[in-house]
């Protein structure tokens, strides 16, 4: 069925919150015609609408389909499934879809680099910039990390825009075009809006339409994508290998980033911990590298960057145990690169739980087993965690924050590392991953 033809078409952002309000200033901006819906009654960011766009037409509630049917095109926020009933009608109806990242993409001019993946997006992308600005460069951060990228029109255009992405907005991406576009790794996230890990990778990898050059892990299999040979790659991993490729060396027991076998500096002048930080340290090299930034200013970045809140970030000592905040780490495979990148410095305790997003959790088995030596479980889903684990690692389950720490502190040993990366969503018990990072450093800091 097409979509019913009408003289008064609107655009429809459908959605609200920080994205959702963003495409609405946009839309405002350029006086064009458009409504605002949302499920919610209340949606977040609904006063500022109502503030800054007090004309705009709200449809609050359940989605109409007439609204959706006699869209002029959809503008959907990240957080709202396509796969909604209206949605998928309005869709089969003719009605063109979008999202806010392919409309600030055909408006900008500078080069992009964009990146995704299932973990480090944030610190990889904070990374990046940090080595534009060491080069000189007027550069812009944003997308799922910091500002909305639509509210980056509103400024002085930047000479390079550094995009985090996620799935979810990559699904209504079609024209990126970016200058560099990485997956830096695939494991399994999102389950509870994804039906099969092919169609949550299948998301990904459209940030590679229209790239100009790609670059690929080579320590993961699944982010890799067959690339017309006219795109330029380059790679990044652990293992020393081939050509366009960054990687990690050891010579005379010192390990080192090293492109083409080349030096470039020892890993020990890294400030960020883990063997993960050091794979995202060659991607950050690979990505700027790509763009053309300096060996000399990229090198600077790394020496000085200290890491992001909330990843992997080291909280304090205490009798000799050392703690870590790693609340970002809202799935299986960030808890995994957690642990493996800190466990070769001491037994680890584990504090996970809450909302698992329909994870399979027992792919934490080996890396438990190899490096912990007790889960501390919290949260909607600890029973599920710890069905998972239990028969490789001793697992205690409590009903707070306060009294995971506080068990951790009392079973840890001087010498082990307690590290918080819970492997599931905040939502049960928190308003977001920093709040709930920002308790668990309360805690350790009240211990004596």
């Amino acid at each position: 069925m097409r979509a019913e033809i009408t003289d008064n078409k609107v655009k429809v952002v459908v959605g609200l919150g920080q994205t959702g309000l963003s495409c609405a200033r946009y839309l405002s901006s350029r006086h064009e015609n458009f409504k605002v819906i949302d499920t919610r009654p209340n949606p977040p960011g609904l006063q500022q609408l109502q503030a800054e766009c007090p004309d705009v037409e709200l449809e609050l509630g359940e989605f109409k389909e007439e609204t959706l049917l006699n869209a002029a095109q959809l503008i959907v926020s990240p957080g709202v499934d396509q796969q909604t009933p209206a949605i998928r009608k309005a869709v089969a109806g003719g009605v063109p879809i979008t999202g806010d990242v392919d409309m600030f993409a055909s408006q900008v001019q500078a080069p992009m680099i964009a990146i995704t993946g299932s973990n480090a997006k944030s610190t990889v992308t904070s990374l990046v910039g940090e080595m534009a600005r060491a080069e000189g460069l007027n550069v812009a951060v944003a997308g799922n990390i910091g500002l909305p990228v639509l509210d980056l029109l509103q400024e002085a255009p930047a000479s390079l825009y550094v995009l985090e992405l996620s799935s979810f907005q990559l699904e209504t991406t079609n024209n990126l075009g970016a200058e560099v576009a990485t997956v830096l790794n695939l494991s399994l996230d999102h389950m509870d809006r994804y039906t099969t890990v092919e169609e949550y990778r299948d998301a990904k990898l459209r940030i590679f339409q229209g790239c100009h050059q790609a670059v690929i892990n080579t320590d993961d299999s699944l982010s890799g994508i067959d690339l017309p040979s006219n795109v330029k790659q380059w790679q990044f991993g652990l293992e020393e290998n081939s050509a366009n490729q960054f990687s990690l060396l050891t010579r005379d027991n010192e390990q080192y980033l090293s492109f083409n076998s080349d030096i470039l500096m020892p890993v020990s002048d890294l400030k960020i911990a883990g063997s993960h930080n050091v794979a995202n340290a060659l991607a950050a090299l690979a990505l700027g590298h790509a763009a053309g930034l300096s060996m000399t200013a990229m090198i600077s970045a790394l020496q000085s960057f200290p890491g992001l809140p909330h990843r992997c970030q080291w909280v304090a000592e205490k009798n000799g145990v050392n703690w870590f905040n790693d609340s970002k780490g809202t799935n299986v495979g960030a808890c995994i690169a957690a642990i493996q990148g800190l466990g070769g410095k001491g037994k680890l305790i584990l504090l996970a739980g809450g909302q698992g997003k329909d994870a399979d959790f027992s792919a934490l088995k080996e890396p438990l087993s190899n490096h912990a030596k007790l889960a501390i479980l919290f949260g909607e889903d600890a029973e599920i965690i710890n069905k998972a684990i239990e028969d490789v690692i001793k697992t205690l389950t409590v009903s707070s924050m306060e009294e995971a720490v506080r068990l951790a502190n009392s079973e840890a040993d001087a010498g082990d590392i307690v590290l918080l990366s819970p492997a599931c969503a905040s939502f049960d018990m928190f308003s977001n991953y920093e709040e709930r990072g920002e308790v668990f450093m309360r805690c350790v800091g009240g211990l004596h």
